[in-house]
């Protein structure tokens, strides 16, 4: 029988494929070309794959079973399905619940189509070869095509249109480095004068990028800033003079005026101020505009279909999710027996888990994006409107929450929309996260008016890889978001912040023991506030109605808040206010028993008003954290810290005025004033400092945004001390951080570069036993038949492992791996060739030989989409090795080799579930 040769041919166009996406869940713009294909998978997959031993094919259950009869071939599925959706409804459920995966990107303008057929000649390959027909022998190439093919792992295919990275899949960092790299050597081939104009330009994107992003954060810190603050004071009455004026505008920075009418005065002109129709218009407020802040919370939802997802509790510190089931379609109708593609039959499936991208804060989930984590829509446009607009509403309802937090997220937001100005970040997600590091820092840099603690903020919490490149265009991005909410003034004082303080005074050495105490009391009570968090969201979160219907929860807790907050001056105070009053030095004394500059005699009726609102306010935080409105935790907690050290600074205070002639006051100077010896204002800024770090985990940043607050460098001492102390304290109570907790809740795959595992494991340890279904076996032909591959495929979706691999095997020798993405987008360009397609997967080309009697055979080249030299350790490789190469080289997936032959495959999430089990 003659044997035909490889022959190659250009690519055939592309058709118009329909395009499904919700805009509500875009992390990037969607490709022109877009395709998506019809769910293949409505089955649940339970969590991800056991890390016990595989049973073989023959023993496991029906899913991998022979269709019980012969069913007409479905549709090709696309990686993602949604648990317990199907049927004609399945569209308007993908339509609205929000994008379940990244719609892929199959252009690929660089590739080309080696197709091997017995009716061509040895002669006709040539004249294939040379399709634009001048002799050369190659074709047009595209310019954008470097010269080199080595081994089918060209430049080209790094530089092709990178296809969206799924939802909850991983991003390649190796991929995106090379593509980057590769980007590089082309550019900078170019000697003309619009070569080194097209190079400066180039360098100058990511300058452009982080200006950008630090002046459009300072823009949206000043409108969340004025805005909200004339929001808040609607709760307590109207300015005649000025419609929607604040009544510190309104009486022009005095308490009260005549202009300013409480709502007790406008229902009752006539009458005497009665407290009550106050106190039911505050509940009422703080109640609306809390709801308005859920339900535009609301609008961001977004399914994850169980298949792809791990099975944790919901976000935000929600309750467990397991409980319940959907079924995928009526009791014994052929839908709730067989997949889609009838297949695979399908077995009970949990819920798809749901978050909301504009609730919390958003730290946690930065921190975990900017790992290599992906989540669909949560930096999207969608996201930054809705979350902007809803934060002045929670804001203003005077719950006990923060802005802060909420501007780190709505800062990376703005970083990650900018990045479509330019393909070079917009089209490489390594080259991205460095922009949404930068953005990070910002966000922090106009919450505390404190550049320098933004770019340690984002090097010491959310940033994985930050390379000296990166920390200088983050400092940029943060003195250009400085300087710009500097100009802009949103408060009219010149200040960035509310609660900037100036200290005149310095501290007195007796103070270093009580800075101390503060440190370890700040560091206790910020770890506490995690394990009551946690305790709050799993007994009361887990109430039915709850976990149902989120805007309830939003609903009793601001009925709470109007109902304990209001008959408390401090209670009643927004948390930025509360804190700039509680950490202010004294100008003069107070005249009434609630001020916080009393006379000698009044101090202990003051502790006693603050220590009813610590109570207060530490309840109101721990049940307010979670819900589902835009809310952070680092004001919140530095109030409930600077609580704690306003009243330790009285109870000093109060000693000294007693005893003045104690020996450890001394040193004290002999001027008049409640504050010649102690200033309680200092206590409360180290005291919130710690209780944040306590909270937060934050060590050097906080001490620098602490300083930078207050422009004291006689108090960097007591601030770094402090913060030490709470950070020590905090750890051996509860070794997580918020977010640390947060992210092991939702069961990110996320893995923390800064820790070393302490394991004996190896990593022969985890891996599973090699499943033909798992590989691709080339050692009796280097060709495969695409519904061969198609099948392989699909048992990979069905594991949940959408961005994992096949390995490719030549007598059990590793000789390549196909990605999963690339796999699928490979076998979707076959068209309806696929089922009588077959698929070069040898790299050899003198391997590229086929024999077949059938003349309808369509014969592939895939060793373009195959990767020649993947990862691989052996399985006597110590776990602290395997860390290292998952945590320090971003890979999805490891293979593991025994003797040199291929023994399995160690995917990133199992690798990440081991860990946590082995903790």
């Amino acid at each position: 029988m003659p044997r035909s040769v490889p022959q190659l041919a250009p690519s055939r166009g592309e058709q118009d494929e329909a395009q499904i996406d919700t805009p509500a869940s875009r992390t990037a713009p969607p490709s022109p070309t877009a395709h998506r294909r019809r769910s293949y998978l409505s089955e649940e997959h339970t969590g991800y794959q056991s890390l016990d031993s595989h049973l073989e094919a023959s023993e496991t259950t029906s899913l991998l079973g022979p269709p019980a009869q012969p069913q007409r071939r479905a549709p090709r599925r696309s990686y993602t399905s949604i648990s317990g959706v199907s049927g004609p409804d399945s569209l308007r459920y993908l339509l609205g619940a929000g994008s379940l995966r990244r719609v892929r990107n199959h252009s690929r303008a660089n590739s080309v189509r080696r197709q091997i057929s017995r009716r061509n000649s040895i002669g006709e390959t040539d004249a294939l070869l040379d399709g634009d027909g001048d002799g050369d022998g190659y074709g047009e190439r595209p310019a954008s095509l470097p010269p080199s093919t080595k081994n089918g792992l060209t430049a080209s295919s790094f530089l092709d249109e990178r296809t969206w990275y799924d939802q909850f899949t991983s991003t390649d960092w190796v991929h995106d480095s090379i593509a980057d790299g590769a980007r590089l050597r082309q550019l900078r081939r170019r000697k003309d004068v619009r070569g080194r104009l097209l190079a400066v330009f180039d360098s100058a994107q990511g300058w452009i990028l982080v200006a950008l992003t630090g002046c459009i954060t300072a823009a949206i810190a000043y409108f969340v800033d004025v805005t909200e603050d004339r929001a808040f004071d609607a709760k307590l009455g109207f300015c005649y003079s000025r419609w929607f004026a604040s009544r510190g505008v309104c009486c022009d920075g005095a308490s009260t005026c005549d202009a300013w009418r409480s709502w007790a005065q406008i229902f009752r002109p006539s009458g005497t101020d009665n407290k009550w129709i106050d106190f039911v218009m505050f509940v009422i407020s703080v109640i609306i505009l809390a709801m308005i802040s859920c339900a535009l919370t609301l609008l961001t939802k977004t399914v994850v279909p169980s298949s792809i997802s791990l099975a944790t509790l919901d976000e935000n510190l929600g309750a467990d999710a397991r409980g319940k089931t959907f079924s995928t379609g009526g009791s014994g109708s052929p839908e709730s027996q067989t997949s889609p593609h009838g297949t695979f039959p399908n077995t009970p499936s949990r819920p798809a888990m749901i978050y909301y991208s504009a609730a919390g804060s958003g730290v946690a989930e930065v921190k975990v994006i900017n790992s290599g984590f992906v989540l669909h829509g949560y930096l999207g446009f969608k996201t930054l409107i809705i979350k902007t607009i809803a934060l002045i509403f929670s804001i203003s309802s005077g719950l006990s929450l923060g802005k802060e937090g909420p501007y780190v997220h709505i800062a990376t937001c703005v970083g990650n929309v900018l990045c479509r100005l330019f393909a070079k970040y917009n089209q490489n997600d390594g080259k991205r996260r460095e922009v949404l590091s930068a953005a990070a820092a910002s966000g922090v840099a106009v919450a505390f008016g404190a550049p320098i603690g933004g770019v340690l903020f984002s090097l010491e919490e959310v940033s994985y890889y930050f390379p000296p490149k990166t920390l200088f265009r983050t400092f940029f991005c943060c003195i250009a978001a400085a300087l710009s909410l500097k100009f802009l003034n949103p408060y009219g004082t010149g200040k960035i912040v509310l609660f900037e303080v100036r200290y005149l005074s310095d501290w007195e050495m007796f103070e270093i023991f009580i800075f101390i105490f503060l440190g370890i009391l700040g560091g206790a009570v910020g770890a506490l506030f995690i394990k009551a968090s946690s305790l709050w969201a799993r007994s009361f979160r887990r109430i039915p109605a709850i976990k149902r219907w989120p805007m309830l929860e939003v609903f009793l807790v601001a009925l709470v808040t109007g109902i304990v907050s209001f008959w408390n001056r401090y209670t009643k105070l927004g948390v930025s206010e509360l804190l700039f009053e509680l950490t202010s030095p004294c100008e003069r004394l107070s005249k009434d028993g609630t001020g916080l500059c009393p006379h000698e005699g009044g101090i202990l009726d003051t502790i006693k008003y603050l220590l009813a609102a610590l109570v207060i306010k530490s309840f109101l935080t721990v049940i307010t954290f979670g819900i589902k409105v835009p809310a952070g935790i680092y004001v919140p907690s530095m109030v409930v810290g600077g609580l704690m050290g306003r009243i330790v600074g009285h109870v000093v205070q109060y000693w000294v005025a007693m005893n003045p002639t104690f020996f450890l006051f001394n040193s004290c100077p002999a001027v008049p004033g409640m504050e010649s010896c102690v200033t309680p204002g200092v206590y409360a800024l180290v005291a919130a400092g710690a209780t944040m770090c306590g909270v937060t985990r934050l060590s050097v940043t906080l001490a620098v945004i602490l300083f930078e607050l207050t422009g004291s460098l006689n108090h960097v001492l007591p601030f770094s001390l402090s913060v030490l102390c709470a950070k020590w304290t905090a750890d051996a109570i509860e070794p997580r951080s918020i977010y640390d907790f947060l992210t092991d809740m939702n069961a990110y795959p996320f893995l923390d570069n800064k820790l070393q595992p302490l394991s004996e494991a190896e990593l022969g340890d985890i891996v599973r036993p090699v499943r033909r279904d798992r590989i691709i076996d080339i050692s009796n032909s280097p060709f495969v038949a695409a519904t061969d591959l198609r099948l392989k495929l699909e048992h990979l979706l069905m594991a949940g492992e959408l961005d994992s691999g096949l390995p490719i095997l030549r007598d059990g020798i590793l000789a390549g791996l196909i990605p999963a993405p690339d796999l699928e987008f490979a076998l979707d360009s076959l068209g309806d060739d696929e089922e009588n397609a077959v698929c070069l997967m040898a790299l050899d080309s003198s391997l590229a030989i086929y024999e077949s009697d059938n003349e309808d055979v369509v014969q592939e080249d895939f060793t373009r989409y195959i990767d020649p030299a993947p990862i691989a350790l052996d399985v006597h490789s110590p776990i602290d090795l395997v860390y290292q190469c998952f945590a320090k080289l971003g890979l999805r997936y490891l293979c593991v080799l025994h003797n040199g032959h291929y023994a399995g495959l160690v995917h990133k999430k199992a690798f990440v579930k081991f860990m946590k089990q082995n903790e």
